[in-house]
Order: structure tokens, then C-alpha cells, then sequence
């Protein structure tokens, strides 16, 4: 495996890392550039060449989507494994150290610094590195189908398409796997058990038609943006950062609890490191456990950018006609993205403050995602895989982020058995700047699918 990634994976990922394939949400003509295509076709190219046996690849187009990558893989039995990457990426974002840059791929070390290298691009080559080495030893094996797709960093708005078009290809797959998570740090094998939703949305407070001088107008007219930040701690609480709307805070259940207590003895203080804190900055909390369970299970609410304040150079004495800001909810698995989008609008929006014109405009909801228990067979087979490979036994992670697919699939297919996983650990800083893929994780992780997929091609997670 590791001959494999070096001589055959490494200088294709650095291909792809050249390319600034920006996700449609930050990339408004991806049509017209090609970006996202030329990605898709490399990898395409790719896996063409590396001629697994019994492995094909189309690339589906739907007018108007963007494109997916569908491999299918036939197996020793009728047995079903979905997996999914994605190829889309993150804007390169500033800051990158000297001698580093999004779109120039540099390995120092153990790591491949480059945008898209772990979030997401490294994935679709750790399945077919996994499907490679099967072959090579006559591993029997279930169908496969992986799904890589383009849209996922804006909110895999094209992937629902997709699965109903193949649903009849896909049928009822006994297990999925996702490799798009994150890792606690580089010594395990670690496994996602949670997923947060996302609401976002603009709040817009509006009190004047025109903007008029502070000196006229201040103690007269209201404030927009105090108006605002009445109608935020209607939300939130200033002063712990608690959500206070009772909907949107369900009970954390006893598991995932145990899960973040074992988590916390496992990497400690360590799991502030990768943090950028400034220096005197302190976490909102000294108890790694409740910093989990924040981070996991408890609705967080974040001002991501606003409108109707000039830059401070800019700014003049004036009483501001309107104050608008980008809200980001987290929230907690298992509550619906759609229904907490209606109770942020109804609990902003009524009564407003002064008679202010208060809107709150829905912009993306996710629902979050809570795993299944786990079958003893392939709870067994990921302890041992871990071990070996890793030579530690597994750890089991909640995730603060959003994969909108997860909860879709989830919905789809109640049966099925889920692996998330990822390496997005310490540092690697996916989305920020100095973005790495760990490569002896990746090289691990596709020796873990060995091991996984291996189960299934003997027997069913069912019985």
C-alpha cells in the first residue's frame, strides 16, 4: 500500500492539487471555467489507468449540476457498499506560511501541503488504492459503488439528484462509507459517530430610508445594531454562549457522552492545539469534556459576516439606516435543519423592537446525523484493522461540522451500516490556510478498507 500511494496516488494528487477548483457556492462560473471538470477528468484519467479488474467509471452530467464520478465495482456477492469523496474545494483563503500556497503542492515530511490534498481530494484514490490491492490478492469482495462528487463543500445541493437517478443501481446497500470526516490525531484509527446541522441565514434590521447624522438623530431614532443584538439574546446568552431556545437543545445521549469522556483521556489539553488562540485567550471552558460536547452536541451560534457597517476608515459620525449580519446555527443531531430555520425566523422576526423592520432570510439548513449502533462484526473488524495498522484500538468522535449528505442517507437507507472516517486531524486546518493531508493516515485508512470491504465480501452485517 505504501509502494502504491508513492509511486501511483502521490503524483496524480499533486495534479489535482494545481487545480483551483473552487466548490460552485464560491465559484459562480464554474461552468464557464472548466475547473471543476478538468478535476473530474483527472481523476477519471487516474482510475482508467490504474485498470482494476472489474472496476468501471462513468462521469454523469445533469443540465444545470454539477458533475459526478459514479465507480462500480463488481463483487463476489450481491452484497452492497456505497461509498463517497468529493472533489470540490474550499477557497485558498489567506495566510498560507512562506513556501506554502493553496494551488502548489509541497510534501514536507509526512504531509502534503495543498488546498483540497484532505478535504476532500485524497479519497476517491484511498478507495481505489483499497479496490487495487484486492484484486492484486484475489480478496473476494462486495459490489461497490463510490459516488465522488462536486458540490459538497457548498452544500452537495446536486448529490440528492444523483442517488435518485442510481437509486435503482444503488438498491439497498448493506453498509456506506464516508471518508470526509476528521481524525483526533494520527495514532488511530478514528470514527465518526455524530454530525451537527447547519442553519444559515441573513438577519437584516432596517430603521431608516437613508442614513442621517449621528448628532441629529442618535437617542432618537434606534440603533440598528442594538436592535440586533436584542433580537440575538433572544437566541443566544452573551455571556456563556448557551442557545436558550428549548427546541434546538435535545438531551445528549448517555453513549455519546461516554464517547467524548473516553475521547477527552485519550488526547486531553492536546485538543486545543490545533486552535489558534491568541496569546492570554482561554477556551469557554477548562473541561475538555464539556469543550466536546460543545463542539458536538450543543447548538453554537456565530456572527460570519455582516452588511450596512463601513470599513472603519470609511466610517463617518452617522446613525446607519439598516445593520444586516450572517448568522451560522450549529445544531445538535437529530434536530431538523428545516424546523429550527422556521423557529430562528419566528423568534427574530416577531415583535420587533421599535416597530424596526426585522427580517431573517434562510439561506441553507442541514440536518445533523447520529450513527447507528455499530454490528458486532464490523465493530470487530475495525478494532483489529485499527490495531494493526494503526497499533492502537479505534476511537469513536462526534463532529462539529456538517455533511448535509449523511443525514440524506441516513433517511434513505435505515439498514444500512455507516464507517465515517477522515483525516482532518490536528493542524490540518481544511478550510484555513496550510491545509495537509497526512499521508501515512490516508495510506492506513485505504488498508483499513481492505480489511472492511473484506468483511463483506464473506458475510452480512445482518446476521
Amino acid at each position: 500500500m505504501e509502494q502504491f500511494w508513492a509511486d501511483t496516488v502521490l503524483p496524480t494528487l499533486c495534479e489535482y492539487i494545481r487545480i483551483p477548483n473552487q466548490s460552485p457556492g464560491f465559484d459562480p462560473d464554474w461552468e464557464s471555467n472548466g475547473l471543476l471538470d478538468q478535476a473530474v477528468e483527472l481523476v477519471e484519467r487516474w482510475v482508467r489507468a490504474c485498470a482494476v479488474p472489474g472496476l468501471d467509471i462513468e462521469v454523469l452530467r445533469l443540465p444545470g449540476r454539477t458533475p459526478l464520478l459514479l465507480l462500480e465495482w463488481s463483487g463476489d456477492t450481491e452484497r452492497t457498499v456505497l461509498l463517497y469523496g468529493h472533489v470540490d474545494k474550499q477557497p485558498p483563503f489567506e495566510g498560507w506560511d512562506p513556501g506554502l500556497d493553496p494551488y502548489i503542492p509541497v510534501v514536507r515530511g509526512d504531509r502534503l501541503y495543498g488546498r483540497g490534498s484532505a478535504d476532500d481530494g485524497y479519497a476517491v484514490f484511498a478507495i481505489v488504492a483499497a479496490m487495487a490491492y484486492m484484486a492484486e490478492h484475489r480478496i473476494p469482495r462486495p459490489r461497490c459503488l463510490a459516488l465522488i462528487e462536486a458540490c459538497e463543500e457548498s452544500g452537495s445541493g446536486d448529490l440528492a439528484a444523483y442517488v435518485e437517478v442510481l437509486r435503482h443501481r444503488i438498491g439497498s446497500p448493506e453498509l456506506v462509507v464516508a471518508l470526509d470526516s476528521g481524525c483526533g490525531d494520527y495514532e488511530r484509527l478514528w470514527i465518526t459517530v455524530s454530525l451537527r446541522g447547519l442553519v444559515n441565514g441573513l438577519l437584516t434590521v432596517a430603521v431608516l430610508r437613508e442614513g442621517i447624522h449621528s448628532g441629529a438623530g442618535s437617542g432618537v431614532v434606534p440603533s440598528s445594531f442594538r436592535v440586533a443584538r436584542q433580537l440575538l439574546s433572544r437566541v443566544e446568552d452573551e455571556r456563556t454562549g448557551a442557545i436558550t431556545l428549548a427546541g434546538l437543545c435535545p438531551p445528549i445521549p448517555d453513549e455519546r457522552r461516554r464517547e467524548a469522556e473516553e475521547m477527552a483521556a485519550i488526547v486531553g489539553r492536546k485538543f486545543l492545539e490545533g486552535i489558534p488562540f491568541l496569546p492570554g485567550v482561554r477556551a469557554v471552558s477548562e473541561d475538555v469534556v464539556e469543550l466536546l460536547l460543545n463542539r458536538t452536541w450543543r447548538p453554537q451560534l456565530e456572527v460570519t459576516g455582516g452588511a450596512g457597517l463601513p470599513a472603519p476608515r470609511a466610517a463617518g459620525n452617522v446613525l446607519r439606516p439598516f445593520t444586516q449580519l450572517k448568522l451560522s446555527l450549529r445544531l445538535p443531531p437529530g434536530v431538523d435543519g428545516e424546523v429550527a430555520a422556521q423557529e430562528l425566523k419566528r423568534v427574530l422576526e416577531q415583535d420587533p423592537p421599535y416597530g424596526a423592520q426585522v427580517s431573517f432570510e434562510q439561506v441553507e439548513a442541514a440536518s445533523g446525523w447520529n450513527a447507528p449502533v455499530l454490528a458486532p462484526p464490523l465493530r470487530e473488524s475495525l478494532r483489529r484493522a485499527s490495531e494493526q495498522y494503526f497499533g492502537a484500538p479505534p476511537c469513536f468522535l462526534g463532529e462539529g461540522g456538517t455533511i448535509p449528505f449523511m443525514a440524506m442517507l441516513g433517511r434513505m437507507f435505515p439498514r444500512a451500516q455507516f464507517l465515517v472516517t477522515g483525516v482532518l486531524g490536528p493542524h490540518s486546518n481544511a478550510h484555513g490556510p496550510n491545509e495537509f493531508l497526512h499521508l501515512p493516515t490516508a495510506r492506513r485508512i485505504s488498508a483499513v478498507l481492505v480489511d472492511v470491504l473484506g468483511l463483506l465480501g464473506t458475510q452480512s452485517l445482518h446476521t
